[in-house]
């Protein structure tokens, strides 16, 4: 070694020179720090005296409430314990600030205002102003493109209004005879298991039968996820599912310089590579279909919107797109349809299948309310089970919809909101600063004591019509509101309606895990940590 052949003088000048070394890079560092914090308090505060008079966690350290956050709630391993530690840190905060109904904290440079009051809700929700995501929906771009779900301006309304016919409820009564068949092949999963004695998480198995719904109506074709869950395309979307929230919650990930070369950013681009092949090849072999009967007169692309979009003919949604694109290839562009089939596969399958999860977990505790929902399902049906569930026998399901929508106010499926302000905005005396980030809190607006009294409890006589008389319009809101709410709301609800009722037609259902203690999780969806053991006995 070098050390070996200098004299002690020697190495004292050279452990000298590597300590004084040491220390200007320490001093660097640390001057380096200083600018950004004295950057960033200069840059928080143009925002801060805007906001100062709102309820807010003062910040004695720029990027405090984003350290804390990261790492107080950062187990170093598993995404999914670090989404469930940052849903107890929002809890926490929210538990702090419930008597204001808002509250505002800084992640670095960013406001973001949080609001569970349903007069703040309708003054965010109900505008034209502030219709743009929140910023972290940019990090599906490389899964979703711009469709409906990440665009914004003048691209969102037009297609806005492109495809609100497409769902409208006349439409969607062609499609119950899918959403029965994929139901039925659920509950016959659902018996095999349930005669082994297996305590079981129903969330996978709902999951797949969503995945075949959303499938078979928006795309027009069946990938029987349910029979054969190995498909690539199933384990595709659940992985890179699962990756988007690894990359959520670790900021570092969210630089694409960075991320594009880890072995996650290797693994969403395989898995992206198979999801957009996929519906590629689906809406090829639909386009060359459609192309044909055009050829043949059969079918006319200036015939008018309700014959094209599925009132006299039952179409799926892919339909509307490719007709669009037949007449203006311009307007709507191969990579414009391929957008908009993964936007829709991913909002209407994950969603559904929660909301349903949710509804049989909070049901299978209850067992008066679950004997009012059979007796209803008795009066309609019999002894009847293998009948589908049609639009008028739909309708007079009163309570299971009851039970439905108090299950969505207790879980709401997406939990959160987010919207940035691109101009200043006024809201309860105060101007919010262009770049604010706004996040309404649909799982903390739903527990308002004031206007859902014991909001712990199931209650489904809380959505009778007399019971719901006088509440505030924009109190639940468990698909949003206001111009940019959820567009396939309805469907949404007449799919989980016939699937929870052929699932009770055939079962007595118990759920084996008390509600304290499942783990919730916080991703794009809300999900339980460690599943929900429900038993099905049948009837």
């Amino acid at each position: 070694m070098v050390i070996q052949y200098l004299a002690p003088g020697g190495v004292l000048e050279l452990v000298s020179c590597l300590l004084k070394g040491a220390a200007l890079v320490v001093v660097g560092v640390l001057f380096l720090v200083g600018v950004i914090a004295w950057i960033a308090r200069r840059v928080q505060w143009q925002t801060y005296k805007h906001l100062k008079n709102l309820p807010h966690r003062q910040e004695q350290v720029p990027f405090q409430g984003l350290w804390i956050m990261f790492k107080a709630c950062s187990p170093p391993d598993s995404p999914i314990s670090f989404s469930t530690m940052i849903f107890a840190a929002i809890c926490g905060l929210h538990a702090r600030f419930q008597r204001y109904g808002r509250h505002f904290i800084y992640l670095g440079f960013t406001p973001l205002l949080t609001l569970y009051k349903a007069e703040y809700v309708e003054a965010i929700l109900s505008s034209n102003k502030i219709l743009a995501k929140g910023s972290q929906y940019s990090l599906l771009h490389g899964w979703l493109g711009t469709g409906l779900l990440t665009s914004s301006g003048d691209k969102w309304r037009s297609r806005r209004r492109l495809f609100t016919p497409a769902f409208h409820f006349t439409i969607l009564e062609d499609f119950a005879e899918t959403i029965n068949a994929q139901s039925f092949i659920l509950c016959n999963k659902l018996e095999k298991l349930s005669q082994s004695g297996a305590n079981f998480d129903v969330v996978p198995k709902v999951t797949l039968c969503t995945l075949d719904i959303i499938c078979e109506t928006i795309m027009g074709t069946s990938i029987s996820a349910q029979i054969n869950e190995n498909s690539p395309y199933v384990a595709a979307v659940n992985r890179v599912g699962e990756l988007f929230v690894e990359r959520v919650m670790k900021p570092f990930l969210q630089i694409d310089l960075i991320y594009n070369f880890t072995a996650s950013g290797r693994d969403f681009r395989k898995c992206i590579d198979v999801i957009h092949s996929f519906a590629r090849k689906v809406i090829d072999d639909r386009t060359t279909e459609l192309q044909k009967e055009v050829n043949k007169g059969t079918l006319k692309l200036d015939s008018s919107g309700e014959s094209e979009f599925g009132v006299k003919r039952r179409r799926p949604f892919l339909d509307l797109l490719i007709l669009e694109h037949l007449k203006n290839d311009k307007y709507i562009t191969k990579e414009d349809m391929r957008e908009e089939v993964d936007t829709f596969m991913f909002g209407g399958h994950d969603t559904t299948a929660m909301g349903i999860s949710w509804a049989l977990f909070l049901i299978g505790h209850h067992p008066e309310e679950q004997r009012k929902i059979h007796e209803e399902l008795d009066q309609i049906f019999g002894d009847d089970k293998e009948r589908y569930v049609n639009f008028e026998e739909l309708r007079q399901m009163k309570y299971l919809e009851c039970a439905i929508k108090e299950a969505l106010r207790i879980y709401p499926s997406v939990p959160m909101f987010t919207r940035k302000c691109e101009e200043p905005f006024q809201i309860d005396g105060a101007t919010l600063p262009a770049g604010t980030m706004v996040q309404t809190a649909a799982y903390f607006l739903h527990r308002d004591p004031e206007v859902f009294p014991k909001p712990e409890e199931f209650h489904p006589e809380r959505f009778f019509p007399e019971n719901s008389k006088g509440r505030h319009p924009f109190a639940y809101a468990p698909f949003s509101a206001g111009p940019r709410n959820c567009i396939g709301q309805k469907f949404a609800l007449a799919e989980e309606k016939i699937v929870i009722a052929n699932i009770l037609r055939h079962f007595r259902i118990k759920s084996l895990d008390q509600r304290d203690q499942v783990e919730i999780v916080s991703e794009m969806v809300l999900r339980p940590r460690s599943g929900l053991r429900i038993q099905f006995t049948p009837r």
